[in-house]
């Protein structure tokens, strides 16, 4: 078995406006670098558009019905809030991206690949149930770890967040959810300022642990982070089934927040992740891509974590 890239052309048409750094270059970066001969036994397929079934499990229908109804004229930008803007593709684009998380957990789960990525835009993990926000319209990785659960049946899903910045959609819409894990790694202090280590969900409910890093951090911190904390704690939940939250701005060279990190440490995270998948739950893992704003260090980073799925 392979590993599965699934991604779309609408994905590329999410226009948000001059200058604004989640951007359709981010994308290109990613599928330049995944062209490469390194990259030639990717199985690749195109997203479907998510239903409303599935996006219902992590959204009210409001909100589905408000994304899906903002459909500006071509070349027109319509902003949602300070930093979270929509154009003519933007639905079409949101579809695709939280449907390719349900495909590739449903192609996982039936071990048609070993793992999958998801190279979609706009990003997930900042939208809650009923709000847009941070660049997303739709929480791409809570839609999957609950498409994991309630349509193909495992108990324990873990979504890990290794994104700069806190996933609160993701955390919101997983609080009260059972059999859920979410483990996010982020900038103290940083945008959207949620996130701190008290915040750990409740009984009945998710397993929420949160670990921010203050500005400046590196290698160790990151490294430390996960070894002692929250990769045993993941040990402990036992998950039938992985999601990953794959935000590669915690990168030195990224612009949108100060954490130091380095290529090798996501492949390090990544690799990590894949023994506990194949410890606990058939090797079943998905990724789905969050931030990067660097478009060099994005494509390198993105290379290095496919390149550790497809090792296994």
């Amino acid at each position: 078995m392979t590993t599965l890239l699934l991604t779309h052309p609408a994905c590329l048409q999410h226009e948000t406006g001059d200058y604004h750094p989640e951007c359709a270059d981010r994308l290109r970066a990613v599928n330049h670098i995944l062209e490469h001969e390194d990259f030639l036994f990717l199985a690749r397929e195109e997203a479907p558009r998510a239903t409303t079934q599935q996006l219902l499990r992590a959204h009210s229908m409001d909100h589905i019905d408000h994304i899906l109804s903002l459909v500006p004229a071509a070349g027109e930008i319509l902003p949602i809030d300070d930093d979270t803007f929509v154009s003519s593709h933007s639905s079409e684009a949101a579809l695709r991206a939280a449907g390719a998380i349900c495909a590739a957990v449903e192609e996982v789960a039936a071990k048609r690949c070993r793992n999958a990525f998801c190279a979609v835009r706009p990003p997930g993990h900042h939208a809650e149930r009923s709000a847009a926000m941070g660049f997303c319209l739709f929480s791409n990785a809570a839609i999957g770890a609950l498409h994991a659960r309630d349509a193909c049946g495992f108990r324990k899903v873990a979504v890990i967040d290794f994104d700069v910045h806190h996933g609160n959609g993701t955390q919101q819409i997983l609080w009260d959810e059972a059999g859920m894990f979410y483990a996010s790694t982020h900038q103290q202090d940083a945008y959207p300022y949620s996130g701190t280590p008290d915040e750990q969900g409740q009984p009945g409910g998710g397993v929420i642990v949160n670990i921010p890093l203050p500005a400046g951090s590196g290698s160790d911190a990151f490294r430390l982070a996960y070894g002692d904390i929250i990769l045993p704690r993941l040990r402990a939940f036992a998950p039938e089934f992985v999601i990953v939250s794959a935000g590669f701005d915690a990168h030195a060279a990224d612009p949108m927040a100060d954490l130091r990190l380095q290529v090798a440490d996501f492949e390090w995270v990544t690799r990590e992740l894949l023994r506990i998948a194949e410890d606990f739950c058939g090797a079943r893992l998905v990724s789905v891509l969050e931030g990067g704003y660097d478009t060099r260090a994005l494509a390198a980073c993105v290379a290095s974590h496919v390149r550790a799925l497809m090792e296994g």
